[in-house]
């Protein structure tokens, strides 16, 4: 259990998630599982939803997750968005608009819309929004266009969203490199960190914890890679 902090500005300290409420979008995947496994450890009442909660491709979906998620905890300490789509390879000269539209969806799209709707209740709580990342965001993959390019909207979306929404609600981002990789790919993805290994979904949700808890920090991005980021030489990218 973790120690005395403050959730948001001007609440007063809780200990551990004790009486606090989260909502994971895309909370059935192996990340956002985690995240929402990780949160009730601590303490914490968690709706955690798919899309079968709410479609975070369009801003009803959006809506309707939220909705669902106040209506079953009666408030929103914390909005964690871990739901996307499109993380396929697929060559240049074959990505389709359908595919692109998919990975922007519930990707880029998919964070404002649910910013949008959760923002009264995180107000109404001075609570937080975790925005799950990548670090595809920083890095051309030419075989992940459309991924790269909606993960780089979203990660400028956490920025953007620690401006409009401040100073009642902090907005923070984790960007992932390989925790959630296939069978088979370990000893390539880890060969891409500095740190020789890969990481796991709990790595993140570890992370998305710290924000949560880190009472002083808005509109930063906690990279969480095994040092992909910052590796050099020849390094086989997707």
């Amino acid at each position: 259990m973790v120690g005395r902090r403050q959730l948001g500005r001007g609440r007063p300290a809780l200990r551990g998630g004790a009486g606090l409420n989260a909502l994971v979008a895309g909370g059935t995947g192996r990340v956002g599982g985690a995240i929402a496994e990780h949160l009730r450890a601590e303490g914490w009442q968690v709706v955690a939803e798919g899309r079968a909660g709410g479609d975070l491709s369009t801003a009803a979906g959006a809506h309707a997750l939220v909705g669902v998620a106040v209506e079953r905890l009666g408030s929103l300490d914390l909005v964690v968005h871990a739901a996307g789509e499109g993380f396929a390879p697929t060559p240049f000269e074959e990505l389709t608009e359908a595919e692109w539209d998919a990975a922007a969806g519930a990707t880029a799209k998919g964070t404002f819309f649910l910013a949008q709707a959760a923002a009264p209740h995180l107000r109404a709580r001075r609570g937080v929004l975790v925005v799950v990342e990548d670090v595809a965001a920083y890095q051309p993959w030419a075989s992940f266009a459309a991924h790269c390019a909606a993960k780089a909207a979203q990660a400028m979306l956490t920025r953007v969203l620690a401006k409009a929404l401040a100073p009642e609600v902090r907005v923070c981002g984790v960007a992932p490199g390989p925790v959630a990789v296939e069978a088979g790919q370990e000893g390539r993805r880890a060969a891409e960190t500095l740190l020789r290994r890969v990481g796991s979904p709990g790595d993140v949700a570890k992370a998305v914890l710290f924000l949560a808890q880190a009472d002083y920090v808005t509109g930063s991005t906690l990279v969480v890679d095994g040092g992909r980021l910052l590796q050099s030489g020849r390094v086989a990218y997707p």
